[in-house]
């Protein structure tokens, strides 16, 4: 295989990564399922008996439904990430490497709204069947084709639909139990440049795939007003199959590197998520929630690409570490008619300095939340939130050797932030 093969296979490769910065939630999973939940930061998100919304994380919970409801949220988050380049290289693998220069990119995230409904239909007093619609994972941005770490990336967009059937009984006072099957279907668009500085085009790949999935829940209560949950999202593995395409490439670099439209195929495992959670009430105003959500990214360690041409697979290393996320929070009762919610959780990233990259350049997580629910009637609920996400300032470092020979060099410092609007409507019938 020639130098120059490599160069433009490796290339190609760094835009196959499926993480880029997603400013709510680490990694790029996407949390805001629930306005409700959102107001206290998900702290008691598998125990809560407010609505049916808590389901996403403990399906045992769609038994807070006691006639047929309709759950209907959406969350707009607004990131924030500039990105300050202090020194780029192209490859050196045609000689001395070029200098791509410095520059800032402060538009490269994208604002997303992420809905979330639920459906939830009692059978019996102690059995009710649900069905959910949410996107677990996403993100999209676009640094553009002129930033100076273009040749690690440009374009990533990634979404994930899951569409879960749900079952919840209750065995006793004390105890509930619930289960889902979910149906998933992804998408991924990923982009960068290929080619050396002053003689590039573009590389992009799209692709798509269905996955299935499963959750487990349980509810304690051991007393009245201690609610204790469990929650388990399954791992969904992936076999993603879709196409790559190049334009502005010219024939010389297609014939020497290999540069033809072609099939591509890659497998990607999205993470298991344990969830456990505590509601207690502390007065008959006040109750405490608190959440320990723990994150199996260390499933996500490498991507592998098989490029349905002469080219030959090509490895790009994640990295990705298990992680865990806290978060506590309190409900209000303000009156009949009106609560209020508050709270505070720490995200932890899965990115290690080693791995981080243009596409992974994301760092811990500090949420703070309020937010409340106004009751119309007795069938009708509105509730609302607002999260603002403090993300650590990190930098990227990448030598321009081993996986990233093909790329140059890179560094660059991050700043990044979120705020995120939810609403929902909870309807009864």
């Amino acid at each position: 295989m020639t130098t120059s093969n490599v160069f433009f296979k490796a290339s190609l490769v760094a835009a196959s990564v499926a993480v880029a910065s997603s400013a709510y939630s680490a990694g790029f999973a996407l949390n805001d399922h629930s306005a409700t939940a959102s107001g206290t930061a998900l702290a008691g998100a598998a125990a809560s008996g407010a609505d049916i919304s808590f389901s996403y994380w403990n399906p045992a919970l769609f038994l807070n439904a006691t006639e047929t409801t309709v759950y209907v949220s959406g969350a707009y988050v607004m990131p924030s990430m500039e990105a300050t380049v202090t020194e780029a290289s192209g490859s050196s693998a045609f000689g001395a490497a070029t200098d791509l220069g410095t520059d800032t990119s402060t538009d490269s995230v994208d604002d997303t709204l992420v809905p979330a409904i639920y459906f939830a239909k009692p059978l019996s007093d102690s059995t009710v069947a649900g069905v959910s619609l949410n996107v677990p994972y996403g993100l999209s941005g676009d640094y553009g084709d002129e930033w100076a770490g273009r040749f690690h990336a440009t374009e990533t967009s990634i979404q994930d639909i899951a569409l879960s059937f749900s079952l919840a009984h209750r065995l006793n006072e004390k105890l509930s139990v619930g289960a889902s099957v979910q149906l998933h279907q992804a998408e991924v668009v990923l982009a960068s440049a290929v080619g050396v500085p002053g003689n590039e085009g573009d590389g992009k790949i799209e692709a798509d795939a269905t996955g299935y999935g499963y959750s487990l829940g349980a509810l304690f209560e051991p007393v009245k007003g201690t609610r204790i949950g469990v929650g388990y999202r399954s791992e969904v593995d992936f076999d993603f199959e879709g196409d790559v395409t190049y334009t502005d490439v010219s024939p010389t670099l297609s014939g020497a590197a290999g540069l033809v439209d072609a099939s591509v195929s890659d497998s990607l495992t999205f993470p298991s998520v344990l969830t456990i959670s505590l509601d207690q009430e502390l007065t008959k105003k006040l109750t405490l929630g608190l959440t320990a959500m723990r994150t199996g990214w260390g499933s996500m360690d490498e991507l592998r690409i098989d490029f349905d041409s002469s080219q030959a697979d090509s490895v790009l290393t994640f990295g990705f570490e298990d992680q865990w996320f806290y978060s506590a929070g309190l409900t209000y009762d303000y009156s009949d008619k009106l609560i209020l919610r508050t709270g505070v959780a720490v995200d932890s990233s899965p990115v290690t300095d080693e791995y981080r990259s243009a596409r992974t350049p994301d760092g811990d997580r500090t949420w703070l939340s309020l937010g409340g629910t106004y009751n119309v009637n007795d069938m009708t609920s509105l509730t609302f939130a607002y999260t603002h996400v403090m993300i650590d300032d990190v930098s990227v470092s990448r030598d321009g050797t081993g996986e990233d020979a093909a790329r140059g060099t890179l560094e660059a410092d991050y700043e990044s932030s979120a705020n995120v609007f939810s609403l929902a409507m909870n309807m009864s019938f």
